[in-house]
């Protein structure tokens, strides 16, 4: 069963401070982090910036949603964004959980 993350996140006040190049060098660490994830099975579904004009739309300025074979593939990531320090320049908020349907969702609404 595939597993999800969600991520919402906005960049705190010291990111907008730093100058371009250290940005450049902290994304830079991001994106040679990343390289290990494919032998994981993880897959990038989607980032970018929020759509901010939609009915409830979170405040937050960026998305991203990722698929994993199992759970531990997730927490190896999750483990990886903690280290890499983005949490130091970015509000951020995930939501994680396991594949299911329509009607398996309608049941656990049910019972919540």
């Amino acid at each position: 069963m595939s597993h999800y993350l969600v991520e919402l996140y906005s960049p705190k006040p010291g990111w907008l401070a730093l100058p371009a190049v250290q940005r450049s060098q902290f994304l830079d660490g991001i994106k040679a982090g990343m390289g290990g994830l494919g032998e994981l099975g993880v897959e990038i579904l989607m980032l970018g910036q929020t759509e901010p004009g939609i009915d409830q739309a979170s405040g937050h300025r960026f998305l991203g949603i990722w698929r994993f074979p199992n759970a531990k593939a997730r927490d190896v990531l999750l483990a990886g964004i903690k280290a890499s320090g983005w949490y130091d320049h970015f509000e951020h908020v995930n939501a994680a959980g396991a594949g299911g349907g329509f009607s398996s969702h309608l049941a656990e609404l049910a019972n919540a």
